[in-house]
């Protein structure tokens, strides 16, 4: 943990509306706005029951992928820009609203997605950012980064401005009650490990573990309840509160080498982010335990159990995963065995996570985990 005195600046949304009831606030935001031209961008389940936002003259880009790539990107830049809007709505999981992000600081910019990757190179939006996320995952709608495959290097391109920094964020948690149960795993999972990531993270600061350990504690108390009972509201509610408290990890203190390495499975094999880390989560969290073993203890009793070594870690996360339904082991996804060394180099070379890792993992140690994991 870095010292309480280090300056920090943390980012949110000018207006969040958390709790259930909330998506029906939307439509007078966008009147007193004065906005009558709004476009969803939302995956094809989402895009068909946009009339839950009970809004008109809107356009919806329906087509936002799971693991959104730079022609998907493209595609959706220009349907925004025939439809002349004055407010981009990003209404889905991390995917429609990283797409949303992304094409309201583009439209009608001139510039494409390299101009402005990286950080704080977009230029001032000319358009309102709405975001109302329908999965507990990503916590996307609080934070100011979005992340793009680019096809020709199979590397994820970040790109992280305030001015991607939505207006307002709607989290209503009844959205989230028709995911499956395996998704709410895997996108639980992935909230979880934007809290625990941020928390070992050697830039972790005081200001964001509490949110870290609270999104933790959040997962651990509601993540099996909502797999169980996807009706239960008070657990959607619980998991949408993590998720947003994970999404405020990530601007300030960011992810660590749970997502590195979770990333070319993603990338290259098309496995769903939450699954990714999921498979990944308990074989890092073990192997940072020698690190930071406090946090990590403090981690494994906000998920039920005692860990006092790197083994009791593994065990304990690893059977917390697998209690939820998820199949564990790497070989069951689509990936080939013998795509594991060149995914160990890619992941090692993800620097911008990899440096604040709580310890050094060489190319080698990447590819033990992925080792482990392949037949867990």
């Amino acid at each position: 943990m870095t010292a309480i005195n280090r300056p920090l600046e943390m980012l949110r949304p000018a207006v969040v509306r958390f709790g259930e009831g909330t998506l029906a606030t939307l439509a007078s935001w966008l009147a007193e706005k004065g906005i009558s031209r709004p476009f969803i961008v939302s995956d094809a389940f989402n895009a068909a029951r946009a009339d839950l936002l009970q809004i008109s003259g809107a356009t919806t880009f329906g087509k936002a992928m799971p693991e959104p790539d730079l022609p998907n990107l493209t595609e959706c830049v220009a349907a925004a820009e025939a439809s002349a809007p004055d407010a981009v709505i990003g209404f889905g999981g991390g995917s429609a609203m990283d797409l949303a992000k992304l094409v309201a600081v583009l439209c009608r910019s001139g510039k494409s997605l390299h101009d402005i990757s990286g950080l704080n190179r977009a230029n001032p939006r000319r358009m309102a950012l709405i975001q109302v996320p329908t999965t507990a995952g990503t916590g996307s709608e609080v934070g100011t980064r979005a992340l793009i495959t680019d096809p020709a290097t199979m590397n994820k391109v970040a790109t992280e401005s305030p001015y991607m920094l939505a207006d307002l964020a709607i989290i209503d948690p009844v959205l989230t009650a028709t995911v499956p149960p395996m998704i709410t795993a895997a996108t639980g999972i992935d909230a979880m490990a934007h809290c625990v990531e941020a928390f070992t993270s050697k830039r972790s600061h005081p200001l964001i573990d509490a949110y870290a350990l609270e999104g933790t504690r959040l997962v651990g108390k509601f993540l099996p309840r909502a797999v169980r009972d996807g009706s239960d509201v008070e657990a959607r509610a619980g998991l949408s509160l993590a998720a947003f408290y994970g999404g405020v990890c990530l601007g300030p203190v960011n992810t660590t080498a749970g997502h590195a390495i979770s990333y070319p499975l993603g990338t290259r094999h098309k496995v769903a982010h939450g699954i990714a880390n999921a498979l990944i989560f308990p074989h890092v969290l073990a192997a940072n335990y020698e690190a930071a073993p406090e946090k990590t203890a403090l981690v494994c009793q906000a998920l039920g159990f005692d860990a006092d070594t790197a083994d009791d870690v593994f065990q304990g996360a690893y059977t917390f995963c697998k209690a939820l339904g998820l199949d564990m082991a790497l070989s069951s996804h689509g990936v080939p065995e013998s795509d594991l060394e060149i995914m160990a180099k890619e992941a090692h070379a993800i620097r911008r996570l990899l440096d604040f890792n709580p310890r050094e993992l060489a190319v080698s140690d990447i590819l033990a985990i992925y080792r482990a994991a392949y037949t867990a």
